[in-house]
């Protein structure tokens, strides 16, 4: 997404103001988020990215381990990062906002704006992967 499409996804996340969970722990479920983005009529997969309490690991492509790093949540539910994030933050990416859009055990989500080393933004949502049990 170039151009006003980056800005449009900003200003739709800033104004999901009633609809961003209670983050009242300010941590996510522990489990692993698929994360992918909708692009050019695909979704792309992105990797994984493993939370356990308040710590973060990849995102990984095919289950190789990764170091982990810190991660806060403030209580408004934008998510930072205290650390890489992968491709979301190499090559010239970084991220502009991670907004948590949901918090329950089951369905817990975030969104990661990223923007690109030209100046475009690419959205991704993270999504809970249900355990087997």
């Amino acid at each position: 997404m170039a151009g006003t499409g980056g800005t449009a996804i900003l200003l739709l996340l800033a104004q999901q103001g009633g609809v961003r969970a209670d983050i009242a722990e300010g941590t996510l479920p522990d489990g692993s988020y698929h994360c992918e983005a909708y692009l050019l009529g695909l979704f792309l997969d992105l990797g994984t990215i493993t939370i356990k309490d308040k710590v973060y690991s990849g995102p990984t492509y095919g289950g190789r381990a990764a170091q982990g790093y810190n991660y806060q949540i403030d209580r408004n539910g934008e998510l930072a990062w205290l650390g890489p994030l992968g491709g979301f933050t190499s090559g010239g990416n970084s991220i502009s906002l991670t907004q948590v859009t949901a918090d329950e055990d089951k369905d817990a989500s975030f969104d990661i704006v990223m923007r690109q080393p030209d100046g475009a933004f690419t959205a991704a949502t993270c999504t809970i992967r249900p355990t087997a049990g």
